[in-house]
């Protein structure tokens, strides 16, 4: 079906008038208004989305909710959770949201659950120790061998939830730099290790040349083929490659085409959050997504979170020429959220082409980066105060901590709430140099407590704001060929590398090339 390019809807047009008055106000100007409280705070799941100190208007949000009528948000959500081939370019669905649905209320995902059921198996197996190693000695650690959306998701989770005395060591692998694999496997005993190794394909390069690595280093050490078998675990959709490695089909668990990497940890790829959470703790997750999912599908545009964060985005975006996106989160156990939301996004919306191959003739994602706070204060904080980038922020804060140290909690949450007052308000002084301008747009999302819900709802509020931002923009959310260019290149110079390639390079790239093969010959 054809669709308009995203500059051709009126309410597109209308908002490039908008934002060209000259008198258009700033944040601090707008935070005087009560009633944008109940317009721009929304509660769900235990999440307060707060977008009041957002540079937004009546108008300006009026105007975007008829853009996402021009779009037909709500038929494109449907199509999204009834499985139709949404990813466009490689004909597939996305159906991440059926990794979470309850069989009941989803009969069709009976092999989801099915596959749920053996992943709960085998954590009870592991914890109960009747799952032993090659020498008869109990699993202590688990390795997670994968890279990108098999890996940041559950090692994000992992980080966040895991509870002091979980039963396993869990370490992630995921760089082919291998210093990564060797610090790792310097700290382990092969006779108490399982290899957990995640790649759809079983042919991603990083994955599979850590997994050669961990293979060898447990032959090398136990001198035992059979051991194989019993210390590695696949997840994988190439079930023939993951015996064809020595790994058990008992031992492999399942991911399906229909679902995307950096929307997959809801899956077999959270098999590390299943071992340090156990099977209640990975509900909990999949019922905070899941009471997401229900209220992006059911709740009215007005008060839908993921789309009205997905169209103030496309506002600071496209409209007011922000760039860059910050996310912050005051909690030291989300440290990881900025890294785990860099791939979401930018991955699934970086893009410059449309569903039907033309150009997209707008800006698309903001560069997404971001940093713990309060050592971010510390740090990068200065430039958002006093830098001269465009800039907009997401604040994420647990209202109720899980420590005893009220005192720290009660710092931390002044210092969350008086950094996005100073980005919006700024402050006028004589002295040009303690002068802040101000008028910078934030979000603040505070969860009740930071736990298994409210993560996992967390985390779907922002895959479905980057599903209606794709659709907004009419491009594919779902693929990444971008990341395949430079996987391309790499086989070839890794190929003259050793000296087996005579296809010529740029002169740069060949310079580089040379310096390095000199280097590595060099005593």
């Amino acid at each position: 079906m054809t669709r308009l390019a995203a500059k051709d809807l009126p309410a597109w047009k209308q908002l490039a008038q908008i934002a060209a008055k000259s008198t258009y106000p700033s944040v601090a100007e707008l935070l005087p208004d009560e009633r944008r409280h109940e317009r721009l705070m929304l509660a769900t799941s235990d999440v307060l989305f707060d977008f009041s100190k957002q540079r937004i208007t009546e108008e300006v949000l009026d105007t975007l909710l008829q853009l996402a009528e021009q779009r037909n948000w709500r038929e494109r959500i449907e199509e999204l959770f009834n499985g139709e081939l949404v990813n466009t370019t490689e004909g597939r669905a996305a159906l991440h949201t059926a990794l979470r649905a309850p069989p009941n209320e989803q009969p069709s995902n009976q092999e989801v659950h099915r596959e749920l059921k053996r992943l709960s198996g085998l954590a009870e197996r592991l914890t109960d120790a009747s799952f032993r190693g090659y020498t008869g000695k109990a699993i202590t650690d688990i390795v997670h061998i994968g890279i990108g959306g098999s890996q940041l998701g559950p090692e994000l989770v992992v980080a966040a939830l895991k509870p002091a005395h979980s039963p396993f060591r869990c370490h992630f692998v995921a760089n082919v730099d291998g210093h990564a694999i060797d610090m790792t496997l310097c700290e382990l005993n092969p006779e108490t290790t399982l290899f957990v190794v995640v790649s759809k394909s079983f042919a991603t390069l990083e994955t599979v040349k850590n997994a050669q690595t961990a293979r060898s280093w447990m032959l090398e050490r136990t001198g035992a083929s059979q051991a194989i078998a019993l210390h590695f675990v696949a997840v994988t959709n190439n079930l023939a490659s993951a015996i064809e490695f020595g790994i058990a089909p008992h031992n492999c668990f399942a991911i399906w085409q229909w679902v995307g990497g950096r929307f997959s940890l809801w899956s077999a790829v959270g098999l590390p959050i299943i071992l340090c959470l156990g099977i209640d703790g990975f509900q909990d997750l999949l019922a905070g997504a899941h009471a997401m999912d229900n209220h992006f599908r059911t709740a009215p545009a007005e008060a839908n979170a993921p789309l009205l964060a997905a169209l103030i985005g496309i506002w600071n975006y496209n409209f007011l020429g922000v760039n860059n996106h910050a996310v912050l989160p005051y909690d030291e156990r989300l440290k990881l959220l900025p890294n785990y939301l860099q791939q979401l996004e930018t991955e699934s919306n970086g893009k410059s082409v449309r569903h039907d191959g033309s150009d997209v003739g707008v800006h698309t994602m903001a560069v997404l980066w971001g940093g713990v706070g309060t050592t971010g204060q510390h740090a990068f904080h200065q430039l958002l105060h006093q830098g001269t980038r465009a800039f907009t922020a997401d604040f994420i804060l647990a209202a109720r901590a899980n420590h005893e140290h009220d005192d720290h909690h009660r710092w931390l949450t002044a210092n969350c709430f008086s950094q996005s007052q100073a980005m919006a308000q700024g402050q006028h002084a004589d002295d040009p140099h303690q002068s802040v301008a101000g008028n910078h747009a934030t979000n603040t999302f505070v969860l009740d407590r930071l736990d298994g819900k409210t993560l996992g709802a967390l985390l779907a509020f922002y895959e479905h704001k980057v599903f209606c931002q794709g659709l907004i923009w009419d491009i594919n959310s779902f693929d990444q060929w971008g990341v395949e260019l430079g996987k391309r290149l790499a086989n070839v110079i890794y190929e003259q590398l050793g000296g087996r390639s005579a296809i010529l390079q740029d002169t740069s790239t060949r310079a580089l090339i040379q310096h390095v093969s000199t280097a590595e010959g060099t005593p």
